[in-house]
């Protein structure tokens, strides 16, 4: 997967997290980001593979938004890994 292809589906990600209130708050409580936070990272690599690796960290939310964004879960760990998650975790 491309840099271009991953950033597009974590701002997909980015969308599905925000559109649930439950999942919304647990992320912002844990980043201890806030609205105006997101908008300005949002098109920072950093930060989009941040919300990749939260959705990671939590089978059933990598299932859920996988499962909404009509994507395997594989995909989305190749995007985190696009996007330089998991450096030095490679095996």
């Amino acid at each position: 997967m491309d840099n271009e292809a991953a950033q597009a589906l974590a701002l997909q990600c980015v969308v599905f997290i925000m559109g649930e209130d439950a999942l919304r708050d647990r992320f912002l409580a844990l980043s201890g980001l806030d609205g105006s936070d997101i908008k300005s990272r949002v098109q920072e690599e950093e930060f989009l593979a941040s919300i990749l690796e939260f959705l990671i960290s939590f089978e059933p939310d990598l299932i859920a938004c996988a499962e909404a964004l009509d994507e395997k879960p594989e995909t989305l760990v190749t995007a985190w890994r696009a996007l330089g998650g998991g450096k030095g975790q490679e095996w």
